[in-house]
């Protein structure tokens, strides 16, 4: 493939192709996209690097020809757009691809893959490169707070991403992980997700050792939660540089004295089996240890030394929407996280309920994940609010879009979580739930509210409406 002056995005308003977008044209490439019901906060992100974006697909997007076009994985082939790439035969790359060829090049890369913990292990390591001098580049499927930004070209040795396994493109449904070579790979935990991809866990877990086997087929180190008896399993089949880190004593990097402290944890770091080192993570539970463990581990595979690492630990500010406070409201402080999946809705409850002991924990959630619209996880998340005190579920929103057999049900999930003792509501919109928060409320209260998308802006909406008396 020659080297293009022009390239187009399909799908430009996705949180990777937007960072794909900013990349190239910090490299200089003139660059156009395309998307259907542009609006902020990506729009206005692409339009304040100078890129314009035509709304809604047509064949007349690609006029003038453009040199190279990549296709995000929203695009399907009946897509007008494609169609006309496919007809024209233009030069065509996926998100993976283009990242490889235009941000990772000829420098290391180090990826972050696994069901949980993704977004916020690969900031992490991106920071820390940072805050120890290593000028990464990295692209990760969240704003890293530290960069305000979900990626950075930089001109270091490394370039961290985050490795999702969702499928690549229309006409390449592996997942996307498979395209990434990394010298170093993280594994934080294989469970169920994506049901719209995968039919079951087999075949989840088959694209994970997909992933080990890759690390492994290119000279790569893998660390992996070893907690884990799956991932211990898939990785233990993979032939691959391997090392596990976890809170059990047969991991090589070990978290041991956990307690939780002001605005965060303390945990002490074993490596073999000897202390390397007492650390501090700004952010709350338990599964932010195993993400700092991760990333502690990471830099020092990489050669680095605990007290630089201790040092940049604590200055980690975390992904937005991952935790992430809006404020205090009339005693009441409003918290906003994207979990979605049971694992996650629990960790996070759990992680809530350890950080502001006393205060009622009123649950807010929204399932409008394609997995979590479906009943598959049905009984799961009647288990996931033991931590809270009020829960108040949304109908899943586009729910006609699955099969009425497969259908989760919100309703349902209030009557379970009654069944348990639980003070549970259902709504069918959000402009209900806003209603019942502001009517619910109390001083002292802790609201989180966990999306991952928007929740029709409930969280301005409502902080707005408790008025800010911070």
């Amino acid at each position: 493939m020659n080297s293009p002056q022009h390239i187009h995005l399909l799908g430009i308003c996705g949180t990777g192709m937007a960072a794909l977008a900013g990349i190239l044209k910090e490299q200089g490439f003139k660059v156009t996209g395309s998307d259907e019901n542009v609006y902020p906060p990506m729009s206005t992100f692409l339009e304040a690097l100078g890129i314009k974006v035509l709304n809604g697909y047509q064949a007349r997007n690609l006029e003038p020809l453009p040199d190279l076009v990549v296709v995000g994985n929203v695009i399907r082939r009946e897509n007008p757009e494609a169609q006309a790439v496919l007809a024209r035969n233009l030069p065509r790359l996926s998100l993976p691809e283009a990242l490889n060829r235009f941000l990772v090049g000829a420098r290391q890369s180090l990826v972050v893959a696994g069901t949980h913990g993704k977004s916020t292990t690969t900031a992490l390591i991106a920071w820390l490169l940072q805050a120890l001098g290593r000028d990464p580049g990295f692209m990760v499927g969240g704003i890293a707070r530290n960069f305000n930004s979900n990626y950075r070209t930089g001109r270091g040795d490394y370039v961290v991403l985050e490795g999702d396994e969702y499928d690549t493109a229309f006409f390449d449904k592996r997942p996307k992980f498979v395209h990434f070579r990394p010298s170093l790979a993280v594994l934080t935990s294989i469970e169920y997700d994506h049901a719209d991809i995968y039919p079951d866990l087999e075949r989840v877990i088959q694209a994970f050792q997909g992933f080990a086997e890759q690390v492994g087929a290119g000279g790569g180190r893998l660390l992996a939660w070893g907690d884990a008896a799956l991932v211990r399993q898939v990785c233990g089949q993979a032939g691959v540089n391997l090392a596990f880190y976890g809170v059990h004593e047969n991991n090589t990097w070990r978290a041991g004295e956990i307690e939780p402290a002001a605005g965060g944890m303390n945990f002490t770091v074993y490596r073999q089996r000897q202390k390397w080192g007492r650390f501090f993570t700004p952010l709350l539970g338990l599964h932010n240890v195993w993400n700092s463990l991760a990333g502690v581990a990471a830099l020092a595979e990489l050669g680095e030394e605990p007290e630089p690492i201790q040092g940049a630990l604590a200055g980690f500010l975390g992904v937005k929407r991952r935790l992430e406070a809006a404020g205090e409201y009339r005693g009441v402080l409003v918290l906003e996280d994207f979990a979605h999946h049971p694992t996650a809705v629990a960790v996070t409850l759990e992680a809530v309920r350890q950080g502001y002991p006393g205060r009622r924990l009123v649950a807010v959630f929204e399932p409008r994940t394609n997995t979590s619209r479906r009943r598959v996880f049905q009984e799961p998340y009647a288990q996931a609010f033991k931590d809270a005190d009020l829960i108040i579920v949304r109908e899943p929103p586009d729910l006609w879009k699955v099969e009425p057999e497969e259908q989760f049900s919100s309703r349902r999930l209030v009557e379970d979580l009654r069944g348990q003792g639980k003070e549970a509501f259902y709504f069918p919109d959000t402009d209900l739930i806003l209603q019942s928060l502001v009517a619910k409320l109390r001083p002292g209260d802790v609201a989180l509210i966990m999306s991952n998308g928007g929740f029709d802006n409930l969280v301005p909406r409502l902080t707005a409406a408790l008025g800010a008396e911070k």
